[in-house]
Parts: C-alpha cells; sequence; structure tokens
C-alpha cells in the first residue's frame, strides 16, 4: 500500500511540475522571441541531421516548429510534438504561409506518445533541453528513433550567455523540483553522451555561436526578456512584490548583457551566444 501512495504521490507531483512548465512557456510571446531572435537555428540543425524527402521526422519540444517546419521544407513527414500546445497557433500559420504541412502533437518530452522507432529522425532545438528530467527525456529520443536514424540536438551551452542568463536568475527562482536538472547541461557533451550512452554511435559535437543584434543596448535586452521569454517571466512573477529583489535580478541581467555584449563605435550592440550542436546516429 505505501508503494502505491509513494507511485500515486510521485505521478501528482510530475502532473503538477508539467503544468507549471505549460504555464511557463504558455507566458510571454515565445514564438516571436524565436522567429526574432533565433530564425536560422532550425535549418541548421536540419541540415546537419541530413534530412530529406519522405524521411518521418519527429521534432520534441518544437514550441512554434522552428525546427519542423525547415524540415518539412525538405519534403519530410513532420510531427511537432510540444508540452504546450498554446504554441502551435503561431507555428501552423507559419506552417501555412511557407506551404508545408506540419501534424502538431501534445506531448511530453519525458513520455512521448509514440511507437518504438516510429521516425527516421528525431530532433530537437533548444527545447527537449528544458524538461526537467534528463535522462526520461534522453531515453524517450533514443526509443521513438528508428535502426539506423538519426538524433540531432541544438542546446545553449552552460558557457553561452543563455545557460550564464539561467545562473543568474538561481538565486532569485523557487529551488528547483526533486531530480530536476539544469536545462544548459544539454550543452555540455559529455553530459548528452552519457545520456545517450551506448544506444548510439557516431556521436559529433560541434560548438557554434549565433550573433544576436536584435537589442540597441542591454538595458532593451533585459525588457525584451521580462516581457517575451516564459522562464524569465516566472521568476520575476516568483519576486512580484519585492522590489529589492526585482532590482536585484534587474541589475544581475543588465551586467550580464553587458558582459557578453560589444559594440565598437558606430556598431551596433550586439552578442554572442554559443550553442552544442551534437549528432548521433541509433545502430540498425
Amino acid at each position: 500500500m505505501s508503494h502505491t501512495k509513494d507511485t500515486e504521490r510521485a505521478a501528482e507531483a510530475d502532473r503538477v511540475l508539467k503544468q507549471k512548465h505549460r504555464a511557463m512557456w504558455a507566458s510571454g510571446d515565445y514564438p516571436a522571441l524565436a522567429g526574432e531572435l533565433i530564425p536560422e537555428l532550425g535549418a541548421v540543425l536540419v541540415e546537419a541531421c541530413g534530412i530529406r524527402a519522405r524521411q518521418r521526422v519527429l521534432d520534441v519540444a518544437a514550441g512554434a516548429g522552428n525546427a519542423a517546419i525547415p524540415a518539412a521544407l525538405m519534403g519530410a513527414r513532420v510531427v511537432a510534438s510540444d508540452l504546450t500546445p498554446e504554441l502551435f497557433e503561431a507555428g501552423r500559420r507559419q506552417a501555412a504561409e511557407r506551404g508545408v504541412g506540419v501534424e502538431w502533437v501534445e506531448a511530453d518530452a519525458e513520455a512521448l506518445p509514440f511507437d518504438d522507432g516510429a521516425f527516421d529522425a528525431v530532433i530537437s532545438c533548444v527545447g527537449v533541453m528544458f524538461a526537467p528530467h534528463h535522462q526520461a527525456a534522453a531515453d524517450e529520443l533514443v526509443r521513438v528513433c528508428a535502426p539506423g536514424g538519426t538524433i540531432g540536438l541544438l542546446s545553449w551551452t552552460p558557457e553561452s550567455f543563455v545557460g550564464q542568463m539561467f545562473t543568474a536568475m538561481q538565486p532569485f527562482a523557487p529551488p528547483p523540483p526533486p531530480g530536476a536538472q539544469p536545462p544548459p547541461l544539454w550543452g555540455d557533451e559529455e553530459h548528452v553522451r552519457a545520456l545517450l550512452g551506448d544506444r548510439v554511435t557516431d556521436v559529433q559535437g560541434r560548438r557554434r555561436q549565433l550573433a544576436v543584434r536584435s537589442f540597441p543596448g542591454p538595458e532593451d535586452f533585459v525588457r525584451y526578456f521580462k516581457s517575451h521569454y516564459g522562464p524569465t517571466i516566472a521568476v520575476y512573477k516568483y519576486l512580484a512584490g519585492d522590489m529589492d529583489k526585482v532590482k536585484a535580478l534587474d541589475q544581475a541581467l543588465l551586467e550580464l548583457a553587458e558582459a557578453f555584449g560589444d559594440s565598437h563605435g558606430d556598431a551596433p550592440f550586439q552578442m554572442e551566444w554559443e550553442y552544442l550542436l551534437l549528432t548521433a546516429r541509433k545502430p540498425r
């Protein structure tokens, strides 16, 4: 009986956690952020995975389809899955504008509703890295990938601007739930290799930089992320009413942007955001 109650409590805790994650990503405007700041990253991942026509492709934690739509443009049969279906409306609109079809499925990256080996390529562009239980998510990526298929992941590194942003926000955020791991660990190649284990071969990890020139200055970055980015919005919501901590977080993010930003003479303010591009193959 005790074991049954423990299982039920764990299941309820996970349900509540996933509801919080869904609400977090539904806040702000992540589709606009992805379209304005990182529009090319999905195509970078699709190219690295060699996705081609008629392949069955799953984009995990797809958001509004930043990688799913480029995969569909290659002629692949694409399923875009995400815990937050509120993001799908923007994705459907973008897919229609580009003249491609994508199937949109609400799904938890840690418990995907697909058969074993259902996809020739399983990809995620700064998406699955936010699933709280890394091993569970990695197990699902491998499970739904067909023998001979490709797994492709693009994740912010711990040392990147985004990785350091999560470090800066951590002291102001509520304590993480038991067993949850920091998202930027997916940008550590050794961590991802350990998650995938000997179930994959031909692992290739490459660190690359994304030039971000969307903000006139550091203050503009802080304002934008406070209004558009779910994880940032969630931390500020947690601090609501404590103006000293709000101001301290404002300052921490401002200093981080200044540290990563670069401006020379008449050149605009810009930042370089590092990411890990990792591909692997599931043996036949």
